[in-house]
């Protein structure tokens, strides 16, 4: 009886000791099952390369990809598939200027939208055919694969400009001047674009990039009226610039209409500049395919949640369209013959454009999101103490049964009635769907807003080389906040290890390099064979972002493996290139420039040259050592303001001035590991080793 006893608490023991190992080999290997799906194992390291995690795929396409619909190749097919299906559906509005007043949005319909891309496109052929070849005159405009340019803020013409090229097999080259100064020039120039289309502001930047870009820019088209200086400078250039409305009778002058050409899934739709690791940026050439495969991608996953796109949605285009991110989304709703209304481009207005627009769906980017964050919280705390109760209450209870799996609209209808409606009403009263990228969103931000807007808010996550789109947030699942959710179902991932960081894709807690593979990738940088073969390796695309996979199956970015960041307006900045600018202070021996992607703004921690530093104290009546010196806060001041006037003798941008900085008498080291033995900085070690310092550099700061 006794040996009875033993043996079947030793079974239970065993069956006890089995369902643990069983738990945690669950729990290491099968985490992810319930968004993503394993579909090729990990990769040990083999002559010395890094480790490779499994390759992962989101389960709604384990059995593969979604295919493309049959008779759609192009961005075009798109288009004109919706002016068949929804003629007479509201496509893009503009606010109506009655006095200097903003007034209601007016409309275009598809059709009328359709009339005028088709007359812009004729307009753009009948210049092809006069630069080309003047006696042309067979039907085809041969003007596939040539380049053109759009610069200004999102509007009806943008849309249509781009459409004009959609139609023709024009390559669309969106221009703008946040790359650098001289960026317009370097695409336009770099691109060999021959015909620009320009809101009229921008009409001047577009001059002055002449002689320079003359052999190339031959046409500049104005989104609405020239000026008689421009007309006369445009002269001098020996440029043809034209009105829109100018540029709209040239297609009344030919004597043939010009048949649209073949376009397949291959070809090049647009090519656009993001920033370059060595100051020139990089020409990123999308095909048709990538554009439809994303689309699909987005598509299949929000139709599995019963979120898909309708025609009655309305969206707030404000991100910029020389972005990726716009593009596409604009392109998803062209699909769903949705309607687009623009905002007037003043910040400022933003929110008074928002409230008369009452769109449905509203992208972002973390940066303004913040704000909307920041009025709301000052407008609680304004609201008395009986108001404020109340909000707290009402808050704590939805956020408790969201947190519970309720849904969103399910987990406090009453408080949203009586609350949080007039939080929706800021916001146009029938926001459903709120769409963060660019830069990583703050959790509490991100879960404040999921709670008090009665709307989605989800992150998302992609490159301008991954077709804006890799991985996306699901609704009514808050365990994700601070997460870009698990990947698209058109895109396979995978980590790799990275060393030099701590980086493990094999550890518990997966943590890598993301790379990712599929049809939504870029074919290239445009002339450039050396950057794509660089993070193009064998079908990968190599993201230089570093991620950890989450237990359910979702990506949380934490790092980026070279020292290019954003900030939280979603703004690159190059560390390096920052840092060889601010060491020309003569006051300055040495400076590490740190930025993250939850603020909006850098700071420095810098080794001030001794010998000037002291001299400048004697000068200025600050007493003390060198390091009671550099503790003044008068001191502090006055490097700062060095910093300041070199940013702006370098025309910098305001995102990439210095805003707080540290001063630290002691020069930066190897014994502190601060260095390498060529003198390279170990950038995660600085912030390892100043990270309280930032910490106080950002709370100074409002």
């Amino acid at each position: 009886m006794h040996e009875i006893s033993v043996t079947l608490e030793f079974n239970i023991f065993l069956c006890f000791g089995f369902t643990l190992i069983f738990f945690f080999y669950w729990l290491h290997c099968g985490i992810m099952d319930k968004y993503v799906v394993e579909i090729e194992k990990a990769k040990e390291a083999k002559g010395g390369r890094p480790s490779v995690g499994p390759v992962y795929r989101n389960v709604l396409a384990k059995d593969g990809f979604r295919p493309l619909t049959d008779g759609v190749d192009s961005c075009w097919d798109v288009f004109r598939l919706s002016v068949e299906k929804h003629p007479n559906n509201q496509m893009l509005g503009e606010r109506e200027i009655i006095d200097g007043k903003a007034g209601k949005y007016v409309w275009l319909t598809y059709k009328e939208v359709y009339d005028t891309v088709l007359n812009v496109g004729e307009s753009i052929c009948s210049q092809y055919r006069k630069l080309l070849v003047p006696s042309y005159t067979i039907r085809v405009a041969h003007v596939q694969g040539a380049r053109c340019g759009i610069y200004g803020v999102n509007c009806t013409n943008w849309v249509v400009s781009m459409q004009a090229c959609n139609a023709h097999g024009l390559h669309c080259v969106p221009l703008y001047d946040t790359l650098g100064a001289g960026a317009v020039k370097y695409i336009i120039c770099h691109a060999e674009i021959s015909i620009i289309f320009a809101e009229k502001s921008k009409i001047s930047e577009v001059l002055k990039t002449f002689p320079d870009t003359g052999k190339y820019l031959k046409t500049l088209v104005s989104f609405s009226t020239v000026t008689n200086d421009q007309k006369l400078q445009a002269e001098k250039c020996g440029l043809e610039i034209y009105s829109w409305e100018e540029f709209l009778q040239l297609s009344k002058q030919m004597k043939d209409r010009v048949e649209l050409p073949l376009k397949l899934r291959s070809d090049i739709c647009t090519i656009m500049y993001t920033s370059g690791t060595t100051g020139e940026p990089k020409g990123v050439m999308i095909t048709n395919e990538s554009i439809l495969s994303i689309l699909s991608g987005v598509n299949h996953h929000l139709d599995s949640m019963s979120e898909e796109f309708q025609v009655s949605d309305v969206f707030f285009s404000y991100l910029p369209l020389a972005h990726i991110f716009d593009r596409v989304i604009e392109e998803l709703f062209i699909s769903t013959g949705a309607s687009i209304g623009f905002w007037r481009g003043d910040i400022k207005l933003l929110i008074d454009d928002l409230k008369e627009l009452k769109p449905t769906v509203f992208c972002a980017v973390p940066r303004v999101l913040d704000r909307i964050y920041s009025g709301l919280v000052d407008k609680i705390s304004s609201g008395g103490f009986l108001k404020h109760t109340l909000f707290n209450i009402a808050y704590s209870y939805k956020l408790h049964n969201m947190s519970r799996g309720y849904k969103h609209e399910e987990a406090a209808p009453r408080f949203d009635k009586i609350i949080f409606s007039k939080v929706k009403e800021g916001l146009g009263g029938k926001m459903r769907l709120i769409l963060s990228g660019a830069a990583p969103l703050s959790p509490s931000v991100e879960t404040f807003l999921r709670v008090v807007t009665c709307a989605h808010v989800l992150q998302g996550y992609g490159l301008t080389e991954t077709c804006a789109g890799s991985f996306v947030a699901q609704p009514n699942v808050l365990s994700m906040s601070g997460t870009v959710g698990p990947p698209l179902p058109n895109v396979d991932v995978c980590l790799v290890s990275v060393p030099e960081m701590g980086y493990d894709a094999l550890g518990t807690t997966p943590r890598g390099e993301i790379l990712l593979r599929g049809s939504i990738l870029f074919s290239g940088y445009y002339k450039r064979d050396d950057l794509t073969r660089e993070v193009l390796i064998d079908g990968w695309f190599h993201t230089g972002d570093i991620g950890e996979w989450q237990p359910d199956g979702s990506m949380k970015i934490i790092d980026r493996k070279k020292n290019i960041f954003k900030l939280s307006q979603g703004e690159y900045v190059s560390v390096e290139n920052l840092e060889s600018i601010f060491s020309l202070v003569p006051s300055i021996d040495s400076i590490w420039v740190y930025g993250n992607s939850f603020e909006s703004f850098l700071v420095a921690v810098v080794n001030p040259n001794k010998e000037l530093l002291e001299q400048w104290a004697v000068e200025n009546g600050v007493d003390g050592d060198f390091c009671a010196v550099c503790e003044n806060p008068k001191t502090n001041a006055y490097i700062l303001g060095e910093l300041t006037s070199i940013a702006k003798e370098k025309k910098l941008k305001g995102f990439e001035f210095v805003k707080a900085v540290h001063l630290d008498p002691v020069p930066f080291d190897m014994d502190r590991d601060l260095l390498t033995p060529t003198f390279k900085k170990k950038r995660a070690q600085f912030l390892k080793y100043y990270q309280n310092v930032v910490d106080g550099m950002y709370k100074s700061r409002p």
